[in-house]
């Protein structure tokens, strides 16, 4: 937008005095962020008004994200530079007295994800925008979103992160867009006069669910598309007669948008993530349904007009709970509508994990959902007879939705959409040829790749200023629409001006991070060390443990030859483990006592550090990558689907340490073998190792003196504080096999790390790696991902942009 550092801070004084009656001498940074959010809406409130209008006048196919998960981040700054307007408002304000980095970290961080899968969903909606297409999202607006993770002694604690507690002044709620979604009673049908079955309900329990809508900014193209998350309240009720029911009534239904991903270790937990999961999924596609109807069109033509994505397991019910209005509501016979939800449905599959494959009880799902549970059954059974003609009973039996006493969400998704994507190539391969070749072989159509991607804007322009001016220095700035333009970075590898230039930004952000941490956390952090980074929720598959074998390995060098050849390293750490996840909440424990063992220890001095950030998510996210030079993406080969976090970090420079798993494989595609260090395991030997149950860890535990030193060292008291949980994670390595071969690819993962040390002693070298890396990164924008989900899944128009 065409906006001038004069009328900006005319408009601010304006906006003060009319929010808060009181001058800018007077106000707070409280008063002042709130005051900029609600101008920066009321610039954008216009073209938000006319995309919408755009969309309905030309009866625009529209698609809808529907994702447990919208990780956004804080959306101030953001906000700013998609407008066009963020060195006018710094500007601007600064003229004022005021300064935007301090307005900025008044902005709470939502937490409305968890890790990769939130954060894609959030880069997705912006490149949405940024893309020209018509797409919005679909969740919850949870009130209290993930936890906010503290440390006591070492451990995890989970508290409420009421990131509400002063409201949100992106969102507007839209109570005149409120649905009732339904719950529990009994439901029968009995056939009409006309031969269709009505459903009737008894004793149901109604809940309101009421939209709050937040504009999804586009990047310098005046299109503003939406994000809808629902709240879960009591319906009016004229006639209350028991005030205590009433407060129980409320509570309970309000529950259902308080907690991201509460506690399922019990079957209240299991029970309310399922009223959760139907909550949104029911709100959204009525929502949906409303607003197609205003386009005066047949049922018949919805896939032609609407495509509604499912972004992992968590909203699978969509398939029932479209064919459950197709067929009550707008009294569609069976096989139009089933024709009709097929072709408005796809969905993405974010994991080859069995234990995130959801499955629900059938008990539960009939008990919470009699009505969905009955079109679950004939769509299952409709399924098996029509494949018992077709394909073997094993393949029909183990490709069935219903299967010993569960509902198989990830089987009801593939079955109910037409499109069924990885979002790797190796995940998809992978899903293929083993996790999925049941249905592979049923729908080969239907499989296709989206690689993840991420959106420069957060993670560069954004996050890293000094990077990006530098790029703009020197091949100008066509790459901030046109990512794959960073390739031009190459012509300047090596020329040692560039490449120096490229080292003070990277010590920069180094020192803007240690002084973070120095003010957070006490600790002193030298930012010559080699920052080494592992930013990812806490799984065992991701392997935190392999990292944390390694540091230790260091640290009994270090004290056995205080002189050894080892370059200074900080290892910095951020993750947080699920509330019932015992043996991630142990390796968080056991990493945190390795790290006041290593911090407190004056003989290390600064040869090593452990960071291990509390509650991290998206804001901490923006410090710690820019600071990186390396990134590790150690998963066991085969595990990872994707990691968009290695995208994040090679975008800033970082030099990836990884496996052959999930996107690794594109990126050391893109940047050559010489541009990245791979080690370990590759798939096909992870598999051969289940196929043939050859692996043995105690013989690695006993036959490998520096790996046999290590290990002791988490139970003989070397590692005070976390006796217990030494113990644990030594038995669950040595004694119970080892589930993801840590210790086989132990070793491996020590001669990468001797090869970083080396590298990083070149500073010429590392930084033509680093650029070389930066350069490569533009294609996994996920400006291009979505691009490719518009015109080969959804059908929706873009602005396409050549990769």
């Amino acid at each position: 937008m065409d906006l001038s550092k004069r009328k900006f801070k005319e408009d601010f004084k304006k906006m003060l005095t009319e929010v808060y009656s009181m001058d800018i001498s007077e106000s707070e940074t409280t008063e002042q962020y709130v005051t900029l959010g609600n101008l920066i809406r009321s610039y954008s409130s216009k073209n938000w008004g006319r995309t919408n209008q755009r969309y309905i006048e030309k009866k625009k196919k529209q698609a809808y994200y529907f994702s447990m998960e919208f990780l956004l981040g804080r959306m101030l700054k953001s906000n700013l530079l998609n407008l066009g307007i963020l060195d006018t408002v710094r500007d601007g304000l600064r003229d004022l007295g005021i300064d935007l980095e301090e307005i900025a970290q008044i902005e709470p961080d939502p937490g409305l994800g968890n890790g990769g899968l939130g954060r894609l969903a959030a880069c997705f909606i912006d490149s949405m925008a940024t893309s020209e297409i018509p797409a919005h999202g679909n969740g919850i607006r949870f009130k209290y979103g993930l936890f906010k993770q503290k440390f006591v002694n070492g451990y995890q604690v989970e508290l409420p992160e009421n990131w509400l507690q002063n409201g949100n002044v992106w969102e507007t709620r839209k109570m005149h867009a409120a649905v009732n979604v339904r719950f529990y009673g009994k439901v029968w049908l009995e056939q009409t006069s006309a031969g269709v079955l009505e459903p009737h309900y008894e004793d149901t329990q109604e809940v309101l669910a009421v939209p709050y809508d937040t504009p999804v900014v586009g990047f310098n193209n005046d299109v503003i598309n939406t994000l809808r998350l629902w709240s879960a309240e009591v319906p009016p009720q004229d006639d209350i007669t028991d005030y205590w029911s009433y407060i129980h009534q409320r509570n309970q239904i309000e529950s259902i948008s308080e907690v991201l991903y509460p506690d399922d270790s019990n079957y209240e937990g299991r029970l309310l993530r399922l009223k959760q999961e139907y909550f949104f999924v029911s709100a959204g596609i009525q929502s949906i349904i409303r607003h197609y109807k205003k386009m005066d069109l047949s049922m018949n033509h919805l896939a032609e007009k609407v495509a509604i994505h499912i972004n992992d397991t968590h909203p699978a019910l969509c398939v029932p709970e479209l064919m459950r209005i197709l067929l009550d509501e707008e009294k569609m016979d069976w096989e139009h509508a089933w024709n009709v939800t097929v072709n408005v449905m796809s969905y993405t599959n974010h994991t080859i994990m069995s234990e995130a494959l959801e499955k629900w009880p059938i008990e539960m799902i009939s008990t919470l959902l009699p009505r969905i549970y009955q079109i679950i059954c004939e769509i299952d059974r409709r399924f098996t007879m029509k494949m018992s003609t077709l394909f073997e009973r094993e393949i029909v039996e183990r490709t069935r939705i219903i299967e010993g006493g569960h509902v198989k969400m990830a089987h009801m998704a593939i079955i109910g959409s037409h499109s069924v994507n990885g979002v790797a190539q190796l995940h998809t391969t992978i899903l293929k040829e083993k996790v999925l070749h049941d249905f592979f072989l049923v729908y080969p159509s239907k499989f296709n790749n989206k690689t993840n991607g991420i959106t420069q804007r957060r993670w560069l322009m954004l996050a890293n200023e000094p990077l990006c001016d530098l790029i703009n220095r020197k091949i100008g700035n066509e790459w901030e629409t046109t990512p794959t333009e960073l390739k031009m970075l190459k012509a300047f590898r090596d020329d040692e001006k560039t490449l120096l230039e490229l080292a003070q930004i990277k010590r920069l952000n180094k020192e803007r991070f240690a002084e973070h941490i120095k003010k957070t956390m006490d600790l002193t952090i030298n930012p010559d060390a080699i920052f080494d980074v592992q930013i990812k929720r806490l799984h065992a598959y991701k392997r935190q443990l392999l990292n944390l074998l390694h540091i230790l390995s260091l640290y009994f060098q270090l004290k056995d030859d205080p002189q050894a050849d080892i370059h200074p390293r900080v290892f910095i750490f951020g993750a947080k483990a699920a509330p019932s996840y015992t043996y991630a909440k142990q390796i968080i424990k056991l990493i945190n006592s390795v790290a006041d063992l290593i911090n407190h220890d004056a003989a290390i001095a600064d040869k090593l550090k452990i960071v291990f950030v509390e509650n991290y998510g998206v804001s901490l996210a923006e410090k710690i990558i820019p600071a990186a030079d390396v990134s590790e993406q150690i998963s066991l080969a085969s595990k990872e689907a994707s990691g968009t976090s290695n995208m994040k970090l090679m975008l800033n420079g970082a030099i990836t340490l990884a496996t052959l798993d999930g996107a690794n494989v594109e990126i050391r595609d893109r940047v050559g073998e010489k541009n990245i260090v791979i080690f370990g395991l590759r798939e096909d030997e992870v598999y051969q190792y289940y196929h043939d149950g050859s692996y043995q860890s105690r013989s690695y535990y006993e036959n490998n003196p520096v790996l046999h030193r290590v290990l002791n060292g988490l139970i003989d008291g070397t590692i005070p504080g976390a006796e217990a949980e030494g113990r644990s994670v030594f038995d669950s390595l040595v004694q119970y096999g080892d589930e993801y071969f840590v210790l086989r690819d132990f070793e491996a993962y020590a001669d990468a790390q001797k090869h970083i040390d080396q590298l990083y002693r070149d500073t010429l070298q590392w930084q033509k790696m680093a650029l070389i890396n930066i350069a490569g990164a533009g294609v996994f924008s996920s400006d291009y991902t979505v691009q490719q989900y518009a015109s080969q899944i959804w059908d929706v128009s873009s602005k396409v942009r050549n990769i």
